[in-house]
């Protein structure tokens, strides 16, 4: 389960390196503070970044395991090898369409490398049927996220963001 689920103490590991976290989804990256949604935006859930997607595929962004797949299918929690806990939220108010418009591809306890895909959505659905498509990517217990890339970013792509 996620910190912030429990009230866990933030990780003190070392940092994740440039390289070993990649872009999950292709698209254009966006400060988590313009996210229109003050859970993500006032980082009540940990800090991060969104995406705005340019398509409905979700990959992991580290080596980890699955740690949570929400049932509405919707979100997927991944705890990285270093113990960094990333929540990969699609879309806005998304946990209303119940599941549809999403094909989860993993299991909960199920290990993970970069690039494993995780999560296919529907993106003209998820526009047309969600308050928006933007999807945060939050780690629910690192210290600091800084953004090294703005703009559109090809998926897998490394060396966006530094993570302490």
């Amino acid at each position: 389960m996620f910190g912030f689920l429990k009230g866990k103490e933030k990780n003190n590991s070392k940092e994740i390196n440039e390289q070993e976290f990649i872009m999950p989804i292709e698209g254009e990256i966006i400060p988590i503070t313009e996210v229109e949604d003050p859970v993500f935006s006032e980082k009540m859930m940990g800090d991060g970044f969104a995406i705005i997607p340019e398509n409905g595929l979700v990959v992991s962004p580290v080596d980890g395991e699955i740690m949570n797949v929400f049932p509405t299918k919707h979100a997927i929690g991944i705890k990285s090898k270093k113990g960094f806990e990333i929540l990969i939220h699609v879309g806005l108010e998304t946990v209303n369409l119940k599941g549809e418009g999403f094909t989860v591809l993993v299991e909960e306890g199920k290990k993970v490398t970069k690039g494993k895909e995780l999560l296919r959505f529907d993106l003209e659905y998820i526009k047309k049927a969600a308050a928006s498509s933007v999807t945060p990517v939050i780690f629910t217990n690192a210290k600091s996220i800084t953004l090294k890339k703005k703009g559109k970013i090809t998926l897998g792509e490394s060396g966006i963001i530094s993570i302490q």
